[in-house]
């Protein structure tokens, strides 16, 4: 994924602290992490549009990283005072907890408990893998093979 910024040192800085996601190439305007996600300033004149047309906050897309320590992320997302979020931690029915956030560029930031974790606190409850199955509505192979990896 290649997502447009306003200045790379701050985008830069924000996805390394906070994600602790590390450079993998760095060519100034555009630097890309080894998971795979890319940053570019100067969107418009790599895809040769008018800078207008490269919006902020287009709210169509979404960029999403999961935790293990999910409460412990909540935490440290708190030293981020400028942070706006878009409401407050959800659980959806599958039992993930996740809470979205704009990175300062505008793009949408979903943050969820790994679903390993989620599986592993349904069990810990005294749940069955039946009702696991049930409750994430994943079939208890995909389970199995989750818990496994």
């Amino acid at each position: 994924m290649f997502i447009s910024v306003s200045d790379i040192d701050a985008a830069r800085n924000f996805y390394e602290d906070l994600f602790g996601l590390e450079v993998f190439q760095n060519y100034g305007k555009n630097i890309a992490f080894a998971c795979g996600l890319a940053l570019q300033q100067d969107f418009d004149w790599l895809v040769n549009l008018p800078k207008e047309k490269v919006l902020k906050k287009s709210n169509n897309a979404e960029i999403v990283f999961e935790e293990q320590d999910f409460d412990g992320f909540l935490n440290k997302l708190k030293e981020y005072p400028d942070i706006e979020y878009l409401g407050e931690v959800i659980e959806h029915s599958w039992g993930q907890r996740v809470i979205r956030f704009y990175d300062p560029d505008g793009h949408i930031i979903e943050v969820g408990e790994d679903m390993k974790i989620v599986i592993k606190r349904f069990l810990a409850s005294g749940m069955t893998m039946e009702e696991v199955s049930v409750k994430t509505d994943a079939s208890i192979e995909d389970l199995t093979k989750l818990l496994n990896n």
